[in-house]
């Protein structure tokens, strides 16, 4: 797809050079929306999900920092925080796990003499595949037959399972650009596997790798189903208790946590795309 309109273009190129930007533009609009209808809402000085006329009229009494204040305790309720607290104790743990297991199934699945690559590629990013509900399922009735229903391990071992297919993918992809000729050289230097891994091959893929632990980390910090199933209320995370405040509480604090969580995620998406280009240049995919 040109991303210029060229001076010889027909009339019917035209029409449609315009028209898929109009389109593109139409659907990222209908995508960001409900973020741009949150993030106002937050601000919002009374405990209403809706807009009121001292926000329309932008009546400076109209907006507050409550929610966001409530947020970390200052009500005496610091059932948010202490979510939060689980979610980031069990998000990295997860994140780490997935990414030292993700990261040698790449290598591994990469090699050429591996057999029946396609059958095990395709079971280990099944979480991606099956519905959520049926994984969580079947980690409720696994767990509950060895022990680790309602665990802090469980919990973290079930976000591991989640977070291993971003890392596998991201990894295999920044692994199909390796020049493996490097990894024979320093073989024929005296290297053993294991420097060779460290000082040739990770500082190349390390972008990858990177990207595919943020994707996990992402994906354990925003996760709820599975959480429901296997955890406990000592692992109540930060999805949980949004889950709760919309079907019990009704808390608009979720407003200010989902503002939260939206400039979390544009950070890391953000990171997660400097990281790509970075990348390519060091593959020879784009110009530096």
């Amino acid at each position: 797809m040109a991303t210029t309109l060229q001076p010889y273009a027909t009339t019917g190129q035209r029409i449609w050079f315009y028209t898929f930007r109009v389109l593109c533009g139409l659907i990222f609009f209908y995508l960001i929306f409900p973020i741009l209808v949150v993030i106002p809402l937050s601000f919002n000085s009374q405990d209403f999900f809706t807009f009121t006329p001292e926000m329309l009229r932008l009546d400076p009494d109209g907006f507050s920092l409550k929610h966001y204040r409530d947020f970390f305790g200052e009500n005496g309720d610091y059932s948010w925080l202490q979510a939060f607290g689980n979610s980031i104790k069990i998000a990295p743990l997860a994140t780490l796990i997935s990414v030292s297991l993700g990261t040698l199934a790449a290598i591994g699945l990469t090699q050429p003499h591996v057999p029946f690559k396609r059958q095990i590629t395709a079971l280990l990013i099944s979480p991606m595949i099956v519905p959520l509900i049926i994984t969580s399922a079947g980690m409720f009735f696994f767990y509950a037959n060895i022990g680790l229903q309602g665990t802090f391990a469980g919990v973290v071992l079930a976000h591991a399972a989640l977070g291993i297919p971003f890392v596998i993918i991201t990894v295999t992809a920044t692994l199909s650009g390796f020049d493996t000729s490097l990894t024979r050289a320093a073989a024929n230097m005296g290297a053993d596997p294991l420097t060779t891994f460290f000082r040739v091959q990770m500082p190349l893929i390390l972008p990858g790798v990177i990207s595919g632990g943020l994707f996990a980390f992402i994906t354990s910090f925003d996760e709820v189903v599975v959480v429901l199933l296997v955890g406990s209320a000592g692992q109540k995370t930060l999805p949980w208790q949004m889950f709760i405040g919309l079907r019990e509480q009704i808390s608009p604090t979720i407003l200010a946590v989902a503002t939260i969580l939206v400039v979390v995620s544009i950070g890391l998406l953000t990171t997660v795309e400097m990281l790509r280009r970075r990348s390519e240049r060091l593959r020879g995919m784009s110009p530096s």
